[in-house]
């Protein structure tokens, strides 16, 4: 395979509602470029982008596939991308080294979930959209139901290049606005016939063709101009404006085309190659900012948006070259670990198919072997640079589960297993609490962790549980509570002797301590002689205050008793959770010349922490996350009351795009397997995200049940 110039590389995402069609088309863009000889399908389970078991068993893509073509001297690298939001890393990542989406419409269903939450995507990552409406051969396809779900959902962006003279079994031509043709077609191998527009068209083709020239022209001060002058504007001139205003994302060029019969697809793949932003005109930016040529003259950069493992090859790196040349043999580094880098080989990628190559040019998309310590999100630089281009953020988990090895002595296995798996898809997450005793397993949604657990059963033969993680909470206090204790043990030997007196107080942001408090009835005057301040790993604040006069208990025993209290502080009185917010006077108490020691001070001061805790009004604490829900307006009254069912605070609502956008403020115990409810309350057409937001006090009835749960769990123990 020859090496293809900047200018001769277009680099596309296929975008679209899962059985859009996207990987049929991604196979006969491979077939019309002559890459394969024969094309395969979904069906059959021999498509080039959907290669994995799983995929095959479920019969859609799961992962992101990266393929290439080519095609009228360019080079087309195509990303095949899941429909589902349950695997949007795979879209997101794409988004990060492609340069313009196709967006595969389905000619029964028009603009579906999946079409609005990727075009939501690729707005964030501003990424131009061409509009593919896929089989219009369909008994039930209809292009005019299709279209005006597209301009409602998009509006004045949509023009038409091209329209179908019938659709269904029967669909066989279009006619093509900006070449102001018909296109028939003689077979299911894109073999075409160019004709002259039957009249019946020619008046639809006409209007289309002068909203099309307004349209390049809106996009270009000359074309104007020569728009008002002469009325008209040359195929050259609209492919000139139509190429700034796919750029600036004003436009969407809307195609007709059957995947399946191989039928307007090499159209698209010509307007592709001569309107489509080539790699050089994408900004690639820093992580200071600073902007990046995509130039083949500069230094060579690369940037790694994908790793996997692969059966023959091992570690398989994908990656886009950011700046000059990647050859064969080249040393890079890897700025962020400071590991040095040999490429030891170089391929174009088309599904398991690697085709070997000597160098890979900027702007150019392909994967290297065998890397030594490289990860997804990583640069690798030659010469003397240190760029680190700015990482790929993937959205927050949706979904949280815990899980668990069934037989203990795999759980080293699991764990090695589920590391590579966030290596290899950054948004399936993995945490050990050690505070909740679990395997934290966090993803997009029910069926994103469904299929790691498919992968851990099957592939590593490794059988597990998932079950309803338990919920970080927090201890705090309310008001003022003294208590004392003596610990004093006697067993022939020395013996252990220790008294703590000490007064606690909650920890108010922005009030400072006092020295007078008044308990029982009595007015208690301290004398603050040293103060320590600690913040918690768990979030919150512990301050300690030596209030110890006349030498009653030793300086040296002071580091004990706090020693003791945040013992206590890691597994609270209430429930066993983290303690915070809390001031701490030790300010009495009593020795033994002989059977004092640390161990006797450490258990009187946590257990005198541990009763005034429960006399100073103790209240449990939840976090609590802010949640946003872009939800269709007739599905509102469901989301808003499951959403009050859960003990959410709504905080607002907007409108945006046709869409009813809900914030709201919910306990994450109350969000277990929201995604799946919100899926189906919606019929998969709502989207949200999560993101931690702060602690608050649970509700009394909240409390009483927690206590007793947390009671009856000890009794069992």
């Amino acid at each position: 395979m020859k090496v293809y110039p900047t200018q001769s590389i277009r680099n596309v995402v296929l975008l679209g509602n899962t059985k859009s069609g996207k990987t049929t088309l991604a196979e006969t863009m491979l077939f019309e470029g002559k890459v394969i000889d024969r094309r395969g399908s979904v069906e059959a389970k021999t498509s080039v982008s959907d290669n994995t078991e799983i995929e095959q068993i479920y019969q859609r893509s799961i992962y992101p596939s990266l393929l290439y073509t080519e095609f009228m001297d360019n080079k087309l690298n195509i990303i095949d991308t899941p429909g589902s939001d349950d695997f949007v890393g795979g879209v997101i990542s794409a988004f990060k080294v492609a340069d313009t989406g196709i967006m595969v419409i389905n000619a029964q269903q028009g603009v579906e979930v999946g079409t609005e939450i990727l075009a939501r995507y690729a707005e964030k990552h501003d990424k131009p959209l061409i509009l593919a409406v896929n089989q219009l051969d369909h008994e039930k396809a209809n292009f005019e139901n299709a279209l005006e779900s597209l301009r409602q959902t998009f509006g004045k962006k949509v023009v038409i290049i091209q329209f179908p003279t019938e659709t269904g079994p029967s669909f066989n031509s279009f006619i093509d606005v900006l070449k102001m043709k018909m296109y028939r077609f003689k077979d299911e191998n894109g073999t075409r016939e160019e004709l002259e527009i039957p009249a019946e068209f020619k008046d639809q083709a006409e209007e289309y063709h002068q909203e099309l020239a307004e349209m390049a022209a809106e996009n270009d001060e000359s074309l104007m101009e020569t728009f008002f002058e002469n009325g008209v504007l040359t195929e050259d001139e609209i492919r000139k404006g139509l190429s700034i205003g796919l750029a600036q994302r004003d436009v969407m060029p809307l195609f007709c085309i059957s995947a399946k019969k191989d039928i307007g697809v090499k159209r698209l793949m010509e307007f592709i190659i001569n309107v489509a932003p080539t790699p050089d005109k994408s900004v690639q930016r820093l992580t200071d900012g600073e902007v990046v040529p995509c130039s083949v003259s500069g230094q060579a950069a690369v940037f790694i948006y994908k790793t996997t493992i692969e059966q023959h090859l091992g570690e398989v790196s994908y990656f886009r070259v950011m700046s000059g040349k990647v050859t064969e043999g080249m040393d890079l580094v890897n700025h962020e670990n400071g590991s040095k880098e040999r490429v030891t080989a170089l391929y174009a990628v088309a599904g398991k198919k690697k085709e070997k190559l000597t160098e890979i040019v900027a702007g150019d998309i392909g994967c290297t072997v065998k890397l030594k310590s490289v990860k997804t999100n990583q640069t690798l630089n030659g010469g003397n640079k240190e760029w680190v281009f700015e990482p790929i953020v993937f959205p927050p988990s949706k979904f949280r589960t815990a899980i668990k090895a069934k037989q203990e002595k795999d759980e080293e296995k699991l764990g090695e297993i589920l590391n590579r798996a966030h290596a290899e898809d950054p948004t399936i997450k993995v945490q050990y609490s050690k505070e909740l005793k679990q395997t934290i397993l966090s993803g997009q949604g029910e069926h994103h962790i469904n299929i790691l657990k498919w992968h851990l059963n099957n592939t590593h033969k490794l059988e597990v549980d998932l079950f309803n993680p338990k919920i970080p909470y927090r201890e705090t206090i309310t008001k003022v509570a003294t208590a004392d204790y003596r610990h004093k043990k006697q067993s022939g030997g020395a013996g252990q002797f220790g008294e703590v007196h000490l007064l606690i107080e909650p920890v108010v942001e922005g009030v400072a301590a006092n020295n007078r408090f008044k308990v029982d009835g009595k007015e208690l005057v301290l004398n603050l002689k040293g103060k320590e301040e600690y913040t918690m790993d768990w979030g919150g604040k512990l301050e300690y205050y030596n209030c110890i006069v006349g030498g009653s208990i030793d300086a040296r025993f002071m580091p004990a008793i706090l020693k003791g209290i945040m013992e206590k502080m890691e597994e609270g009185p209430l429930t066993g959770s983290y303690a915070r917010d809390i001031r701490v006077f030790v300010y009495d108490g009593k020795m033994h010349p002989v059977d004092s020691n640390e161990i006797s001070f450490k258990l009187a001061g946590r257990n005198a922490f541990k009763e005034a805790f429960k006399k100073a009004g103790p209240k449990i604490m939840e976090p609590v996350y802010s949640v946003e829900v872009l939800v269709p307006s007739d599905s509102m009254g469901d989301v808003m009351s499951d959403l009050q069912n859960r003990r959410a605070m709504i905080e607002g609502m907007s409108s945006e795009k046709g869409f009813e956008v809900l914030k709201a403020k919910v306990p994450l115990a109350e969000l277990n397997k929201y995604s799946t409810t919100l899926s189906s309350l919606t019929s998969g057409r709502a989207t949200f995200t999560m993101t931690y937001s702060d602690y608050q006090q649970v509700p009394a009835e909240v409390q009483d049940k927690l206590l007793k749960d947390y009671e009856a769990t000890e009794k069992e123990d």
